[in-house]
């Protein structure tokens, strides 16, 4: 039962079965915010454990980053089902648990309606690639694959179409999976509450990434028209005109120049001016939408002249001040260094095996009427195995 102050998953026992980032981020979601997380591994460490990089050069179960980032806050159980005994074991885990996360289609040798039927309060999160049932729902996949086969790929890379689409970073494609899986279990949660069961939620990467497509989706259904991509802007059916800036100490901002908006463009004129650089942007005839759109090439040529006279923070926070949709590129290092998530203690300190505690994304959402504990390390392999099988 859980009560005021106390975060809702504290009660919430998971078993976790996972191959694959999808089902380990489902994982770390739902650890990271209070659920007790089993995740149950080989002999040897799940596949993650031996996925770079690594830390100073080492390769062990325990040196892992990925491993690192992908389970913080659970525990590690080592079973073998290869025996008799882990197998009764990983079962009188599964009798015990909320929640079974899991890319399998058996587990204990029963398919995951079967495993429903058998633990009638049990839900069934399979995370998998493409679903438990259809012609594809044996076939491998990985995040390329996923991004590719379900269409947000097609929308990601650069103007020149002479190559290849460009897989965006972070694993995006088994994210938007965990995302779902997570939205899922809450609905089944919900469910429960109303009539004590629980289900299967059936949950494939190939449909999260079908139905995250962005504009490409309504473009076709509606108009019957295939976006471009386009460097660092929304895939379109026309070319836009171009919205990455370089400033003068080498950074770079996003600026879309809304030409068709009065007030952006007078803020933006106003502003170029105020450092005497509007040049005949101030003249009035610029005031009339179709001059600007005819002169845009000059337009843009000024602009692009006015950044490179900016410091790239200059131009974000001033941009902004004016009420410019603008902002400055950042690589992931630069974010540690971000006083707005600095502001919001974002990053946080965790406890690292081993050695000196290291920095990292702490929750992307606060609770006003409970808290979490926020992220602890990952477990070393089995470090839990004798506390959980023996209780």
């Amino acid at each position: 039962m859980t009560t005021a102050g106390t975060n809702p998953y504290a009660a919430l026992t998971v078993v976790e079965l996972s191959e694959d980032p999808a089902g380990e981020y489902t994982g770390k979601l739902l650890a990271d915010q209070g659920a007790d997380v089993v995740k149950v591994e080989p002999p040897g460490g799940a596949a993650s454990r031996r996925t770079g990089p690594f830390v100073r050069g080492r390769d062990d179960a325990e040196a892992s980053l990925n491993f690192r980032w992908y389970n913080t806050s659970k525990r590690s159980v080592v079973l073998d089902e290869s025996t008799a005994d882990g197998r009764a074991a990983l079962a009188a885990l599964i009798a015990d648990a909320d929640v079974l996360i899991t890319g399998r289609s058996t587990v204990c040798g029963l398919g995951p309606h079967a495993l429903a039927e058998a633990h009638p309060r049990l839900i069934v999160l399979a995370v998998t690639p493409f679903g438990l049932d259809g012609p594809w729902a044996s076939y491998r996949s990985s995040d390329l694959v996923g991004l590719a086969l379900g269409g947000p790929l097609n929308s990601c890379g650069y103007d020149d179409h002479s190559i290849p689409p460009i897989r965006p970073g972070g694993n995006q494609g088994y994210a938007t999976a965990a995302s779902f899986a997570h939205t899922g279990l809450l609905l089944a949660l919900l469910q429960r509450t109303r009539d004590g069961r629980g289900q299967v939620v059936d949950v494939s990467m190939h449909s999260a990434l079908a139905v995250s497509g962005e504009l490409a989706n309504p473009f076709w259904f509606y108009p019957r028209a295939i976006v471009r991509r386009q460097t660092c802007r929304h895939a379109q059916p026309s070319p836009t005109q171009p919205a990455l800036f370089q400033c003068a100490d080498g950074r770079w901002v996003y600026f879309a120049l809304i030409l068709a908006d009065q007030k952006p463009w007078q803020a933006l004129v106003d502003w170029m001016d105020s450092l005497g650089l509007a040049a005949d942007l101030v003249e009035p005839e610029y005031a009339d939408l179709a001059h600007r759109q005819a002169n845009f090439s000059h337009v843009q040529e000024l602009v692009e002249v006015f950044f490179l006279l900016l410091d790239g923070d200059t131009a974000y926070h001033e941009g902004q001040r004016r009420g410019l949709p603008i902002g400055i590129t950042n690589a992931p290092e630069e974010l540690f260094g971000d006083e707005h998530l600095a502001a919001r203690g974002f990053f946080v300190e965790v406890e690292q095996d081993g050695g000196e505690p290291a920095l990292q994304p702490g929750s992307p959402f606060w609770f006003s009427a409970f808290s979490a504990e926020g992220p602890r390390r990952a477990p070393r392999l089995g470090e839990h195995t004798e506390a959980v099988l023996g209780r």
